[in-house]
């Protein structure tokens, strides 16, 4: 039997002039359903130190399909919401999955291979 693979979303999102406030009341909306989905490890809201209108909505998950189930829910309605409605101005999605250093060097070095011989011909 195959260890499942966390898996873990990021998503950056940027209010538009002065709906900051209005934007992480709403992805605040996020934080508890989301800790109580099937396969959560973990789910974070946080705002940029830096950029008052900058927020990172962030979550880990056991695998790619508990990760996938919750994309496919209601409470994920919101950021549709956030668009249509001009709240939003920017939305930068990621999906990513663990790595062993291992394949992190096999990859590395796959990487560097290739662009050797690319150089070569």
């Amino acid at each position: 039997m195959s260890k499942p693979i966390p898996v873990s979303h990021m998503a950056f999102v940027r209010a538009r002039p002065g709906r900051s406030v209005e934007l992480g009341a709403r992805l605040s909306s996020l934080i508890e359903p989301s800790r109580q989905a099937p396969g959560c490890l973990q789910f974070s809201l946080q705002h940029s130190l830096a950029d008052a209108d900058l927020w990172l909505v962030s979550g880990f998950w056991v695998n790619q399909p508990t990760m996938t189930a919750y994309f496919n829910t209601p409470v994920m309605q919101v950021f549709a919401e956030l668009i249509q409605e001009l709240v939003v101005d920017s939305f930068d999605f990621h999906t990513f999955s663990d790595v062993s250093a291992a394949r992190a060097q096999c990859d590395f070095h796959l990487s560097s291979a290739g662009a050797l011989q690319q150089l070569a011909s």
